[in-house]
């Protein structure tokens, strides 16, 4: 029986899940391997059970032995067919799933200037998944693709024209999450569909999207990953002046600027404890709260600006981890945004849990499942092999 694989390979960490192919992919199993390059941790979830062993895996390729190892006990009868690829960057071209050749992979390398913490990795992921799955198709799929169709004014910066021609824009992310929960609105929340709707991912990396008709019209991510809101690590929205003095006048290298503005700032950088939104909630440190209250200005400035770019707004939205998890932040960020019409509920035990807003403007919780799409891009790659 054919099964498909979901792999999203990050800098130290392999996500996965297998799924037996069907019409809607049926999830068998799935987990991660987080430590990839030293003593790691594996950890699998089959149905409500999960288990966690230790692990070596040196490189993306062992760690992929080591859950196909993992897995093997759940694969009886089954043999992988499709392996779906997370990428986080599919540049000005790719705005739909496309099977990998060697011609789209030297293509998808192009872009790792665009996307230096994530591109290198997940096209490792993928040299492992040839070297492990040689006879399976390989599908890629992309952060960035959701947003492909932008009007041109909320691509452009205003810089010489050439440089955009050169792929000098905004191209927007999370777009697998994105795509999730637009679908769960079309099928679920009918009239939420035709109208205009923030989608705020809340998570180690954040941004939020404008949708209209189920289309992205516009993001709070740019050129990269660090543009919009803060996060872990990142630093969000910042005057490209700040970075000009850190060269000039710090001595700072290009090298210790994108360590800077990559791995040392966000949340991590303005408290000085954690860029876990979970640690800071729980500190009592003055820094904490310093740090929680700036990313809660942040969101609720970025709400704002995208129901300018929308002319209103109809429903919010949150997914991600912190945006489907901390009940407080949410309640923060929507706090003051009543002139939106936007008001939560201060009781949790009113209808549909996710449901959670009372004034006259949505607020809904809508976990995301970013491998599942991908799951139904292989699949849907597979059938039209198959014809």
């Amino acid at each position: 029986m054919s099964s498909l694989l979901t792999l999203n390979a990050g800098s130290s960490s392999l996500k996965f899940g297998l799924y037996r192919a069907a019409p809607e992919p049926d999830l068998l199993a799935d987990g991660q391997v987080a430590g990839v390059g030293n003593t790691a941790q594996l950890i699998l979830r089959v149905g409500n059970n999960a288990s966690q062993t230790e692990i070596s895996a040196e490189t993306q390729a062992s760690a992929l032995a080591e859950v196909m190892r993992a897995l093997a006990p759940h694969m009886f009868g089954l043999e992988i067919t499709g392996v779906g690829h997370r990428v986080v960057h599919g540049g000005p071209d790719y705005a739909t799933p496309i099977v990998l050749t060697p011609e789209v992979q030297d293509a998808l390398a192009s872009f790792i200037p665009l996307a230096p913490l994530h591109q290198p990795h997940n096209l490792a992921g993928i040299s492992a998944a040839h070297l492990a799955f040689p006879d399976a198709i390989q599908v890629a799929c992309f952060d960035t693709a959701f947003h492909r169709g932008h009007p041109w004014v909320n691509d452009a910066f205003a810089l010489p024209r050439a440089l955009y021609t050169e792929g000098i824009r905004r191209y927007g992310f999370h777009g697998l999450s994105y795509e999730y929960v637009t679908g769960v609105i079309a099928t679920e929340f009918p009239d939420l569909q035709k109208g205009r709707v923030i989608i705020a991912h809340l998570g180690n990396g954040a941004s939020m999207c404008a949708i209209r008709d189920g289309k992205s019209v516009g993001s709070t991510m740019g050129f990269s990953a660090l543009d919009g809101l803060p996060m872990g690590t990142r630093c969000g929205q910042i005057d490209p002046g700040v970075v000009l003095y850190l060269i000039e006048q710090k001595r700072m290298t290009p090298h210790d600027v994108f360590q800077l503005l990559y791995k040392q700032s966000g949340l991590l950088g303005l408290s000085d404890i954690s860029g876990d939104m979970r640690e800071l909630l729980a500190s009592d440190q003055p820094e904490a709260a310093q740090a929680i209250d700036y990313y809660v200005f942040r969101a609720r400035r970025e709400i704002g600006a995208l129901s300018a770019v929308l002319g209103g707004i109809d429903g919010l939205v949150f997914c991600g981890g912190i945006g489907e998890n901390a009940d407080g932040i949410r309640r923060r960020i929507v706090d003051g945004l009543d002139y939106l019409g936007l008001r939560i509920n201060p009781s949790s035990t009113h209808g549909d849990p996710r449901d959670i807003g009372t004034g006259p403007t949505r607020i809904l919780v809508v976990p995301t499942d970013e491998e599942r799409v991908i799951a139904r891009a292989v699949n849907r790659a597979l059938n039209q092999t198959n014809r």
